[in-house]
Formats: C-alpha cells, structure tokens, sequence
C-alpha cells in the first residue's frame, strides 16, 4: 500500500480529522481509523459515532471558516476540513463525507501509485 505525496500535510489532514473527531464524540464513543488498498487506490477513512453532519451541510463544512450552528460554542477556527480538502486537492485524491447512522464517516481516496519506474 503506497501513496505518493508530501507526508507532512497528508499527516496534517489526517490529523485534522481525527481532532475533529475527537472533539465532537463523547468520552464513551468510538472512532475507527482505517487505510486500505483497494482497486480504485489506498482509501483512508475515518469515522466516528459523534452527532455527525447533515448531508444537506457537506459542501458547507469544507469551506474555509465555516462553522455550523452546533459548533459555535466549541474551539476552532473553522479551517480544519478546508485544510484536508485543500491537501486531497493537491494529491489529486478524492474526499467524501457521509452518514455514519449515528456520527460521520470521512474517506480519502488516493489513486493508486505508480510504483514501476
């Protein structure tokens, strides 16, 4: 499993996302991190059984300074999934947010690396 890219921000986003995670599960919830290879690339994806985001705020949630209602009270700049969507940009990857029943579910896809030179 391989991807080609700069560690530094890939490292970055990930850990955006799973600070975001974190902050918006309870001490008695989960999150799950996982990297796979499968045929479309590696795929990252992180999810968690936090109070999730409505599908209706996905687009929202990936601009720069957004904060959705139920944020406000807590710390943040509102850069976090701006940041990860900016570097997935630049990795020409893949990024999708969706419904995780009961918290949200975040999946990188990287296409998959040409490793023969």
């Amino acid at each position: 499993m391989c991807v080609i890219g700069n560690r530094h921000l890939l490292a970055q986003a990930i850990s955006n996302l799973l600070d975001n995670a974190i902050k918006y599960t309870d001490s008695n919830g989960r999150i799950l991190l996982e990297a796979k290879q499968q045929n479309e690339g590696v795929v990252v994806t992180i999810s968690d059984n936090g109070p999730g985001i409505p599908a209706d705020k996905y687009a929202i949630v990936l601009e720069r300074f957004a904060r959705l209602d139920a944020a406000r009270s807590s710390s943040g700049s509102g850069l976090g999934l701006s940041l990860v969507k900016a570097v997935v940009d630049l990795h020409k990857a893949a990024l999708s947010l969706a419904d995780n029943k009961t918290g949200l579910i975040v999946s990188l896809v990287f296409a998959p690396a040409n490793t023969t030179t």
